[in-house]
């Protein structure tokens, strides 16, 4: 009993780990609660691990924040940071529920770092779409113009560079990146995001807790202008259109991008009829690439202290 008590809490002690050195790929120490929200561990049992890590050296303490590596700026950085998300937070969801007005937008999350909690000076409002099966790229199309023509192509509050359908919910690429974002978005408005989490309980192998928000507005009643184009592009004038406005995108972006080997472009720009992806920074390999860079680093600083805990990252 004792041994399998140990093999529990050896269980969630890695667990906590792993969100710890996630979020040291941001230089983003977490809070209890953050914590809490990605393990099998309700908040009373969390704060006991906690404790009992920073005792024996495995993690830091800061105040209200938990890290691995040594605090340097990060407390404060993260501080400045959570001011700043809480700020811009109701202009986020402003932004969000007017991206749903458009046509053929039915549901609207927060992703990115304010999806976190944080928002620093250099960081975009990124919003995660849901479109009506086979209107993606007409949607898609009307926010870009609008972006052009009246943010003047400002991405800076109004960053929409990941659309999917309706239909096909489930997210093709199941990494710990791609579940982060998952598990921490916040739901602006429309009721296919709770469809969009059961379609991804994949998610639950990185994060057992459940997602940090299930709120979720009902979509309501589209503006006029909206439903006259919704109306104009219901039949095959719209199939049409939404073909072409893929196939124009997806040329722009080959020959801008033509020096993209296939793998990559395939990742970065995905351009099908019921997905968009616009990243061709390709942050996701980025923060996977640092991230096992990390463990590896704190591995090797605290292997004894892992062998003893019976901690296998």
């Amino acid at each position: 009993m004792i041994a399998v008590n140990m093999m529990f809490l050896s269980s969630q002690k890695k667990q906590v780990l792993e969100r710890l050195l996630y979020s040291e790929v941001f230089k983003h120490p977490l809070t209890a609660k953050e914590i809490s929200a990605g393990i099998t561990a309700n908040s009373g049992e969390t704060a006991d691990l906690l404790s009992e890590m920073v005792a024996s050296g495995l993690i830091f303490q800061h105040g209200e924040f938990y890290g691995v590596f040594d605090p340097e700026n990060k407390i404060e950085r993260r501080k400045q940071g959570m001011e700043r998300a809480q700020q811009l937070h109701e202009k986020a969801l402003k932004t969000g529920r007017f991206i749903h007005s458009f046509p053929f937008v039915k549901g609207v999350g927060i992703s990115g770092s304010l999806s976190k909690g944080i928002l620093h000076q250099d960081a975009d409002f990124d919003f995660f779409i849901i479109t009506q099966h086979n209107r993606l790229w007409i949607a898609r199309t009307l926010l870009i113009l609008y972006k052009k023509l009246f943010l003047l192509n400002s991405k800076k509050y109004f960053c929409v560079n990941y659309f999917i359908d309706d239909i096909n919910l489930e997210i093709e690429e199941k990494n710990l990146f791609t579940a982060t974002e998952i598990h921490s978005l916040i739901p602006v408005v429309g009721e296919v995001l709770t469809e969009f989490h059961a379609a991804n309980e994949w998610v639950s192998s990185y994060y057992p807790g459940a997602p940090f928000s299930e709120v979720v507005l009902p979509e309501g009643k589209k503006p006029w202008f909206s439903q006259l184009v919704s109306g104009m592009l219901n039949g095959r004038l719209g199939e049409w259109a939404d073909k072409r406005c893929m196939h124009i995108t997806f040329r722009r972006w080959k020959k801008k991008f033509s020096y993209f080997q296939t793998e990559k472009f395939e990742l970065t720009l995905k351009t099908r009829r019921y997905v968009s992806k616009h990243h061709p920074s390709d942050f996701q390999t980025k923060v996977l690439s640092k991230h096992r860079e990390l463990i590896d680093r704190y591995k090797t600083h605290m292997n004894d202290s892992l062998v003893s805990e019976g901690i296998e990252l």
